[in-house]
């Protein structure tokens, strides 16, 4: 590859980055109001369907990438009910959210939230025994590399899971979520928090985004084992969870 060729990509993962970090930044308020919103409350089902997969234990341990305003990452907690929690996300406006709801449940000793890049994770090989990333994946300005780093991060035996928007299949059914994912949703964006440009660019950031089949292929490709995908709701959103082979270390 060719340095002018490496140089283009990194400046066109920069621009993305800096790009979703001041969507992010500026919605942070209204994020929670938004996603229920948005999705009809269904992402509350849809987590409740990861953890039920996941079947965390008293004691265990997990990483919660891009955790926003850290549902996910208190719901581990509290059914690990002691294991040490890490919320990481690269907006100090939702890690503040977050932190809110943190202490008013009260979990401040299990839950450690930290300012961070998911392309390279602050953390030794081997020390979570879960890793996780819900509707952040196709956000990032390289995916296969925070698959990587969720593989590299987690003990050998432990679980990567990504709950992620997808693209359904089923027609008419296909048809009509797209018209409302690229029309009605950006306008209820307007109409509720003043914030249009924002909520367009969400359904943009899944034009490109793989199919719940190929984001599938790409958990395997990066060295995850046992790779189960669920289609959820008519496949627009789907689970993914990835075992880390016991003999590895990483990737």
């Amino acid at each position: 590859m060719s340095v002018s060729k490496t140089n283009n990509q990194t400046k066109k993962a920069k621009s993305k980055e800096e790009f979703v970090l001041d969507v992010f930044e500026s919605i942070a308020p209204k994020y929670d109001l938004m996603n229920n919103i948005i999705s009809f409350n269904r992402h509350k089902a849809w987590r409740k369907f990861a953890m039920k997969k996941m079947n965390v234990q008293p004691g265990d341990t997990a990483i919660d990438l891009c955790c926003g305003t850290c549902d996910w990452t208190i719901s581990l907690a509290q059914a690990s009910r002691s294991g040490k929690m890490v919320g990481l996300d690269f907006s100090q406006n939702m890690l503040d959210y977050g932190a809110d709801k943190v202490k008013q449940l009260r979990l401040e000793g299990q839950i450690e939230l930290i300012q961070g890049n998911a392309m390279s994770l602050p953390f030794d090989d081997n020390s979570f025994d879960y890793a996780t990333i819900g509707f952040a994946l196709r956000n990032v300005p390289d995916l296969e590399q925070v698959i990587r780093e969720m593989n590299r991060v987690v003990k050998p035996g432990g679980l990567v899971v990504s709950l992620e928007l997808s693209k359904p299949t089923w027609q008419p059914f296909k048809s009509i979520y797209y018209v409302y994912f690229r029309h009605i949703m950006p306008f209820l964006g307007k109409l509720i928090v003043k914030k249009y440009e924002q909520y367009k660019w969400l359904p943009e950031s899944l034009i490109s985004f793989p199919d719940h089949k190929q984001l599938a292929a790409l958990f395997t490709k990066n060295g995850l084992d046992q790779v189960q995908a669920y289609p959820l709701f008519g496949g627009v959103a789907a689970l993914h969870i990835g075992t880390k082979g016991k003999s590895k270390s990483g990737v």
